[in-house]
């Protein structure tokens, strides 16, 4: 298969890290891959931000569990073409599962064009659901 993205970033994202897998192009036919581990913490986000700018990193996908996702999107969403992706729609065979093999798997199936978005509303429109949702619980 044809690279679609040939420079781009899969993580896997939790509550405490993220794992980011890195492929690009290599010297010779094997593509260069490289993974990092970062906090969750706004200045270890921007340190990923930094890291994915300075390699000219274009695409990032990651999975949408939970609610750890969304400051690691926020944060990305204004610099890089970004792939919020369904993780039961990229589950590995069941085995050996750890974080660096799942950023891998992510960084590979999003070179290929093998990844499919999910829904993410503008930014206005989550903050104003994240309004409504507050005030709701006030009342």
């Amino acid at each position: 298969m044809d690279v679609l993205y040939p420079v781009c970033c899969g993580l896997d994202v939790h509550k405490a890290s993220v794992t980011a897998c890195l492929r690009a192009p290599g010297a010779g036919a094997p593509r260069r891959q490289e993974v990092r581990t970062f906090g969750t913490t706004t200045r270890e986000l921007l340190r990923l931000v930094d890291w994915l700018t300075a390699a000219r990193c274009t695409h990032v996908a990651m999975e949408s569990t939970g609610v750890y996702w969304r400051p690691v999107y926020n944060l990305l969403e204004s610099s890089f073409e970004l792939f919020l992706v369904n993780a039961q729609h990229v589950k590995m065979v069941p085995g050996r599962k750890t974080d660096v093999r799942d950023s891998e798997w992510l960084a590979q199936l999003l070179e290929l064009g093998l990844l499919r978005r999910s829904f993410v509303p503008p930014a206005a429109q989550r903050e104003l659901r994240d309004v409504v949702r507050w005030s709701s619980r006030l009342l």
